[in-house]
Order: C-alpha cells, then sequence, then structure tokens
C-alpha cells in the first residue's frame, strides 16, 4: 500500500509539472513567496518569467474558509491555462506558527471532473511551508516600486535562498508584489475582487488509472 501512495503521488506530481510546463515553458510554478494574509474573495494576477525568458500568467484568489481542528483555514486556489482550457488546484491551508499545512487538496483538468487527493498522498514525504518571508528573512528597508498593477510601498526582504521580495498589506493572499529569484521572476499584474471557486463539478475519489488515461486522449 506504501508503494502504491508513492506511485500516485509521483504521478500527480508529474502531472502537476507537465500541467505547468505547458503554460510556462519548461519551469514549473514556483513556490510564491510573502506572508500569509488570507482574505475571502480576494486574490491577485502574476506574470511569471523563467530565467530563459518564458513568460506566462498565474491567478491565486482566496475562495473559502472553513474551520480545521478549531483553526481557520482558508482555501487557496490556483489557475493557468493548460492546453485547449484552464486547470485548477485548490487547497484547504492551515495556518501552524508560521507554517502552512494543507489539510485536502482538489484539481481540475481542462475538459475533466474535479478530483480530490486522498489524505495519505498529500502528507507523503511532504514538509510545511514556510507562509512567511520574514521569518528568517532580511530585511532591506521600504521601497516604493511599480509594476503592471500599479505602484506600491513595499517592504522588501533578502531571502535565505539568495532571493528577494516585495511585499505589501494591500496585496492578498501572500502580500506579493514583486519577486526574483535564480530561476524565476513575478510581477503584480492584477488585484482580484470579488473571487470566485472555479472548480465545477463533484469531485471524485483520485483514480491515476483514470487520470493517466485522460492525460493519454487528445484535448
Amino acid at each position: 500500500m506504501k508503494n502504491s501512495w508513492r506511485y500516485a503521488t509521483a504521478f500527480l506530481l508529474a502531472l502537476v509539472a507537465t500541467a505547468a510546463g505547458a503554460q510556462m515553458g519548461r519551469f514549473s510554478s514556483p513556490h510564491v513567496m510573502g506572508f500569509w494574509n488570507p482574505v475571502v474573495g480576494a486574490g491577485a494576477e502574476y506574470e511569471m518569467q523563467s530565467a530563459k525568458g518564458d513568460k506566462s500568467n498565474m491567478q491565486i484568489t482566496i475562495v473559502g474558509k472553513e474551520s480545521v481542528d478549531g483553526k481557520d483555514a482558508y482555501w487557496y486556489e490556483m489557475s493557468f491555462n493548460h492546453g485547449n482550457g484552464q486547470m485548477v488546484m485548490k487547497q484547504l491551508m492551515v495556518l501552524n506558527g508560521s507554517d502552512t499545512q494543507i489539510s485536502r487538496m482538489i484539481m481540475q483538468m481542462p475538459g475533466r471532473p474535479p478530483m480530490e487527493m486522498p489524505t495519505q498522498m498529500m502528507h507523503q514525504d511532504r514538509a510545511p511551508q514556510t507562509a512567511d518571508v520574514r521569518t528568517g528573512g532580511e530585511d532591506l528597508g521600504s521601497e516604493t516600486i511599480t509594476v503592471p498593477a500599479g505602484t506600491f510601498t513595499c517592504q522588501h526582504y533578502k531571502t535565505k535562498s539568495g532571493g528577494e521580495v516585495w511585499v505589501s498589506q494591500k496585496v492578498s493572499p501572500y502580500g506579493l508584489v514583486k519577486s526574483k529569484s535564480n530561476d524565476t521572476s513575478m510581477e503584480l499584474t492584477k488585484i482580484i475582487t470579488g473571487a470566485k471557486d472555479q472548480i465545477t463539478g463533484t469531485p471524485q475519489p483520485f483514480n491515476p488509472q483514470m487520470m493517466m488515461q485522460q492525460q493519454q486522449q487528445p484535448q
């Protein structure tokens, strides 16, 4: 059983990387750095650029709120184009100290019903993600910067890995206005209000064999 979960996890990661690659060239979706600032109905759209110059757009929004073990949890939704349609993934994120943990995950490929990932697979070999770049980051001071979404007064941080992040309380869900790393840069292109869940239909249990068959079918 343990090997089957490892296979399913590897397949899901490969599937997401393939979908991301179709939209973003040959690099996968970056980890969004900033600080956890969820507001239901709010979000942001970003333009990303790889070190090779490939550009893509990604939208992240907060589309719901629940309680998990007495803690506030928010549905964090990410969407980007894939093939002939839009791929959508949403995660129920719980803040635990300065880390975020995933309680549930649902993904929907273009033209397919949504699938919910099993809890065992989500937590297989997965460490919590740091939700606050300010923890352990070097504060480089306040700066006013201009991006496609407008002009923002930001706090500028250098991360432990050597990246740079500009953040603002005016942006949800991660405060991110701009970031740079060795692999990817991101800029805010639009602040989103009134965001709604883009997952349509009733989520089905994750079936790796069915997803593999669907991926092999022409779009």
